[in-house]
């Protein structure tokens, strides 16, 4: 099976080709895929699905947040069509990327807590069909790095202080077991986009992702063999699930 590389693949390839040494990641020893970086035994692209979606999303990654097989950020551009992927920069902004936050046919809506917010900065629980402009498709700007590293690229990124804040307090402990924050409500990148979809009404793309996530988290732990191999039903379970989902 074919699959089309997306923007955070390309990202990929970009940050491996200009780093002077091979990214150190954990399992390091893995044969793994060159795109959903899983042990290539556990491979998930054969499942991926693209789904119809009226809304986009924009990652600002920290430097090698990309080059992360634990990242969840990917998981978002294997299922929505319109996402973009950048690297983020303190000193300048991207042009490419501010080109696409300014882009008219995008209104920009940044994904974050609102204990940060800026003074005056808006701050919403949802997307209402109301609050779009006519014409205009809602971009979901994420912050992709570690709660740290999230937290300095909002602080030390202005351009992103006079847009609208979308922030979510959520009811369940997050389960991104890879990474996991220090607070219990610090979710996975692809947690918040599956958050960002619901609230905008896309409640069935956001169970989609939601599955993919869960696959995506299996397959890493049978990637690490923190679990036996004898019994692959949980993945197969998961991987119908997905893809009964986004029929």
């Amino acid at each position: 099976m074919s699959v089309k590389l997306h923007a955070v693949h390309q990202l990929y390839q970009y940050r491996k080709a200009i780093s002077s040494r091979p990214y150190g990641a954990r399992g390091k020893k893995l044969i793994r895929c060159e795109l959903c970086l899983l042990s290539k035994q556990y491979c998930t692209c054969e499942c991926r699905r693209q789904l119809m979606s009226n809304n986009a999303f924009l990652l600002i990654m920290y430097d090698d947040e990309v080059l992360k097989p634990s990242n969840s950020g990917r998981l978002i551009a294997d299922l929505i069509p319109d996402t973009h992927a950048y690297i983020w920069s303190r000193t300048q902004a991207n042009r490419k990327m501010m080109l696409v936050i300014e882009n008219p046919i995008y209104q920009p809506f940044v994904v974050f807590p609102s204990e940060y917010a800026c003074e005056d900065q808006q701050i919403l629980s949802k997307v209402e069909p109301s609050m779009i402009q006519k014409g205009k498709t809602p971009l979901f700007i994420l912050l992709d790095g570690s709660w740290r590293e999230a937290i300095r690229m909002f602080r030390k990124s202005p351009y992103l202080h006079g847009l609208p804040l979308l922030s979510f307090t959520p009811d369940t402990v997050a389960k991104y077991g890879l990474r996991k924050g220090s607070r219990d409500f610090q979710l996975g990148t692809a947690e918040v986009a599956a958050l960002a979809l619901a609230a905008a009404g896309e409640i069935e793309n956001a169970a989609s992702l939601n599955i993919w996530f869960e696959l995506f988290i299996e397959s890493s732990i049978f990637s690490r063999s923190r679990k036996s191999t004898d019994d692959l039903s949980p993945l197969f379970a998961l991987r119908s699930q997905f893809i009964n989902s986004c029929q």
